[in-house]
């Protein structure tokens, strides 16, 4: 075993070099961060109406919302080279459905009718 001298100069690890989050979801944990949300009036108060001046703060909210809850790419598409690859595996593409429906469902349920 070897002790750095002063002068060595030890690479400081990047968050990114140091951890590899779990993916989201596989076979064995099908669980998502975003099927978790039972009331998503509870997170984005702001009930969007057509003569609502307030819609700079509701986009803002739902993109913080998705972006937190790992869904941001199903309401803006990656930029170029950064895209998701696509779903293969029934259970990928089912996962996929799943979240663009609750995601649609978070939009519907905050905007007045």
């Amino acid at each position: 075993m070897s002790i750095p001298t002063p002068d060595a100069t030890i690479p400081t690890p990047t968050p990114a070099a140091t951890h590899t989050p779990p993916p989201c979801s596989s076979p064995k944990n099908p669980f998502h961060p975003a099927l978790a949300v039972t009331n998503i009036k509870n997170h984005i108060p702001i009930v969007l109406e057509m003569e609502n001046v307030h819609f700079g703060t509701w986009v803002e909210l739902f993109k913080i919302h998705a972006r937190s809850h790992k869904v941001l790419h199903h309401i803006i598409p990656p930029e170029p080279g950064k895209e998701k690859k696509t779903p293969e595996t029934d259970d990928e593409q089912e996962l996929w459905a799943t979240l663009d429906a609750t995601v649609l469902q978070w939009i519907y349920s905050t905007i007045s009718s």
